[in-house]
């Protein structure tokens, strides 16, 4: 069955997740501690990780069952986080209907042919789940071995997806996102409407196979004024966000550099939206208001200094929280390649710890 066929507020039946640390907060229910996991923990600053991706490419690894677990179980078994999150990556879906692209070390995604035209438009097919075995099966391996564990499984937002097809891979400016976006709307909203529906069919396989939750990442969203989102991109996060809200599991909205979009981004329809480090907790509480639960927001950066500085740094947050319905732990942005795997743990217990109830 897929969400599209399930009656609108069905929720799945409970799981062995359901009474996670992870997935309480998520419904702004009391929680015995703060849960706590982060974004890029399963990666590059993990020694196992390195020992296992060695001479496989990144696309390659993600269509790779036994790889995929292996590496997303990884800082489960080393941090003890209280979430996996599916080791992945947001050009997945277009690589896995036929966009002609790679991800190139230190680069990033790179698009052979970039989408400028209308009838660049016809190479966006619908995703299905046959399209994506290596996912359904490799999530059916997680589930198996993570057992109360919650798995959040993830999508890029078709903002950030449509910025790299356009651009034909990264950019600082979005110079030609940007001109499309003004100056062929019609255009531009044909395309984001193709990328929210591959999206959310991507994110339908994930809960079918078994995840837990859903994070929608707008990596560069934050490059627009609050006016700009609402009209030309807000429609298509929402509609991501509707074709999953039938499964009734929680729908987590991140974004960097999005201080001003806090309030817009809750909107769009997730439950759990993150903030970055730019913006204190109790104020992107202010921003965002009430109902959601709010994950962040340590900067990552922050890991790199002494362990007494950590820990101030961590109160700061943990303090700027308290008053929240909703709180998970986590740093504002990645987890950067080089750092200390030992600080990572060290934070997961010092959260846990800290917030016993």
């Amino acid at each position: 069955m897929s969400a599209n066929d399930r009656p609108p507020g069905q929720q799945t039946k409970p799981s062995a997740t359901h009474e996670s640390a992870f997935l309480k907060a998520c419904r702004r229910e009391p929680v015995p501690h703060t849960p706590v996991w982060f974004m890029r923990q399963a990666g590059r600053s993990l020694p196992e990780y390195l020992k296992v991706r060695e001479g496989i490419a990144m696309l390659d690894s993600c269509m790779m069952p036994e790889l995929v677990t292996e590496i997303t179980l990884q800082p489960v078994r080393r941090h003890k986080v209280d979430a996996a999150i599916f080791f992945s990556d947001i050009v997945v879906p277009l690589k896995a209907i036929g966009i002609d692209l790679d991800i190139k070390p230190g680069v990033g995604p790179v698009i052979a042919e970039p989408i400028r035209t209308r009838a660049d438009l016809a190479r966006l097919r619908d995703l299905t789940p046959e399209d994506v075995p290596y996912v359904t099966e490799a999530m059916g391996m997680l589930t198996a071995e993570l057992g109360a564990t919650p798995l959040i499984g993830f999508a890029g937002a078709p903002f950030t997806l449509a910025s790299y097809l356009v651009e034909g891979g990264p950019s600082r400016n979005h110079e030609r996102t940007k001109a499309m976006m003004y100056g062929d709307p019609e255009l531009w909203a044909d395309l984001l409407d193709r990328l929210a529906e591959i999206t959310g069919a991507f994110l339908q396989v994930q809960i079918e196979a078994g995840a837990s939750a859903v994070q929608l990442f707008d990596s560069w969203v934050g490059a627009l004024a609050p006016a700009d989102y609402r009209r030309s991109v807000m429609p298509a996060s929402a509609k991501v966000f509707d074709a999953v809200a039938p499964y009734g599991l929680p729908r987590i909205h991140f974004g960097v550099g999005t201080g001003e979009l806090l309030g817009l981004m809750g909107e769009a329809g997730a439950d759990v939206v993150g903030v970055d480090w730019r913006v204190p907790m109790d104020e992107g509480a202010r921003r965002v208001g009430p109902g959601k639960a709010l994950q962040g927001n340590l900067d990552p950066a922050v890991l790199f200094a002494p362990t007494g500085t950590v820990e101030a740094k961590t109160r700061e947050v943990l303090d700027a929280a308290a008053g929240l319905e909703g709180h998970i732990f986590n740093l504002g942005h990645g987890v950067m390649p080089t750092t200390d795997p030992d600080a990572l743990t060290r934070l997961v217990e010092y959260v846990h710890t800290r917030t016993a109830r």
